[in-house]
């Protein structure tokens, strides 16, 4: 496990780049950034080798099998994951591993899709697939101002006065999905839910893409029956790689909707038959990444030889600062500089923060002001509602009657449907810190919000128009 020097070494050789460009990184939901030698391993591995298709029988396909393999096994050393009751389908993000879940999920009239308020666009999506099929989807509110959800309000919703405990061998209630680690606040909600979801009779989905790029997740303690994972969020590089860890159970419970090349065991194009594959490839459309995947381990490796328990410690560090900071910065006459939505502390959080900036007199800084005034600074960050329309819509206390009138009529704009909300702002602002992360970067960053914001209300005259959430 690394100590504090030893992360700030890796700062300025293996994240150079970042300081050698005077550039201050914090958006680390949206991405992590990889270190300089998993590119240098990637790079000798392709100049010095020879990979070819895996679906060939050839020497250059073995070796790409071969890498294929290891990225796999890898993926389930670091979950202790059984791999006899755990399956690893690469897909391209997290996103593709949810739609595998969506298209395939045996969703029907007697069944539910069970969702907190707080989910990614790429878990909401899911009720559409539930409505096609006559599945009913069930939303639960969050508390505020911690955007949290209480056990009681998940009870709820998940238990059907209409359906007995399950037995043993009986169909699922049901599809509960939910993140380990909110995109929008940084809420970490509890994988006690799995459990609770499981004694209910519902499958699992989890969505981890933005908890373990920082928190360690044990499959052998906790048994969710999907889990959704980007690498690019873990370690920067591959991009548009991401796996569907499934039991492989729940994977068999699966029905595609259709087949492609590398999904199928046999198939006939006159006879118009098929077979699917009875392994994991059921659920790889085509050829794998193959000379990316392999990098998945490099990745992996990279991560395991810093240690998870210590990222975490560094992000916990870091966030503790950041939320400090933040809650200090004042006008002049008094009056708060920022209003944060989420936990006020480290506890069952991680590090990503959202707010927004107040003007004097109390009135949000639109999201787009602070976007340009940052980029100015060379500081990354994001705004908007970060892909999770749910916690945004709790945190800024939008109602159903409001949300019902906004959308009469025509939709127009972004910005009209803005203006029917009677909403100051398009969204908040997202700072998130990770392992390439300093101190440094979280005191540019509050140096940088006293100096532009304080004693001050920005002119919005000249701000494009939102075009996407």
């Amino acid at each position: 496990m690394c100590d504090n020097l030893t992360l700030a070494r890796l700062r300025a050789t293996e994240y150079g780049y970042l300081d050698e460009n005077r550039h201050v990184y914090l958006d680390h939901t949206g991405a992590g950034l990889p270190a300089r030698s998993q590119l240098a391993r990637q790079a000798e591995r392709i100049s010095s080798g020879c990979y070819g298709n895996p679906h060939s029988e050839n020497p250059t396909s073995a070796a790409s099998e071969q890498l294929l393999t290891g990225a796999r096994r890898a993926v389930l050393r670091h979950f202790n994951a059984d791999p006899q009751q755990y399956a690893v389908v690469f897909t391209p993000n997290a996103t593709g591993a949810m739609r595998l879940v969506g298209e395939g999920y045996p969703f029907g009239r007697r069944r539910r899709l069970v969702l907190p308020l707080d989910n990614h666009n790429s878990v909401n999506g899911l009720r559409e697939y539930a409505r096609v099929r006559g599945a009913r989807t069930v939303y639960v509110p969050l508390d505020t101002p911690d955007l949290r959800l209480s056990d009681g309000a998940l009870h709820t919703a998940l238990a059907d006065a209409r359906r007995r405990r399950p037995r043993a061998g009986t169909a699922p209630a049901g599809l509960f999905a939910y993140p380990a680690q909110s995109n929008f606040s940084g809420v970490q909600h509890p994988l006690e839910w799995i459990d609770a979801a499981h004694s209910l009779g519902y499958d699992v989905l989890l969505d981890a893409a933005a908890y373990v790029p920082a928190n360690r997740l044990d499959l052998g303690a906790v048994h969710p029956d999907f889990v959704a994972v980007s690498w690019y969020k873990v370690f920067g590089y591959p991009t548009g790689v991401g796996c569907l860890i499934a039991r492989r159970a729940a994977l068999a419970r699966l029905n595609r909707p259709w087949f492609a090349g590398g999904t199928i065991h046999v198939v006939s194009a006159q006879g118009q038959w098929h077979r699917m594959a009875d392994d994991e490839s059921a659920f790889e459309d085509g050829t794998l990444n193959f000379l990316s995947i392999p990098d998945v381990q490099v990745g992996l490796d990279w991560i395991g030889g810093i240690g998870v328990d210590a990222v975490h410690e560094h992000v916990r560090a870091l966030t503790g600062r950041l939320l400090r900071g933040l809650r200090e910065l004042r006008h002049t006459c008094g009056a708060p500089m920022v209003r944060l939505y989420g936990p006020a502390g480290t506890e069952r959080r991680g590090g990503t923060v959202a707010l927004n900036f107040l003007d004097p007199l109390g009135r949000i800084v639109d999201e787009r002001i602070v976007s340009r005034d940052g980029a100015a600074r060379n500081i990354s960050l994001r705004t908007g509602c970060f892909c999770n329309p749910g916690a945004g819509e709790a945190a800024f206390g939008i109602g159903m009657a409001a949300l019902r009138r906004a959308v009469r009529g025509r939709p127009g704009t972004i910005d009209d449907y803005l203006s029917r909300l009677d909403l100051p702002s398009g969204g908040a602002v997202r700072v998130s810190v990770g392992v390439s992360s300093n101190l440094r970067d979280v005191e540019t960053f509050l140096e940088f919000a006293g100096d532009t914001y304080r004693d001050r209300s920005p002119d919005t005259a000249g701000l494009p128009p939102r075009l996407r959430c």
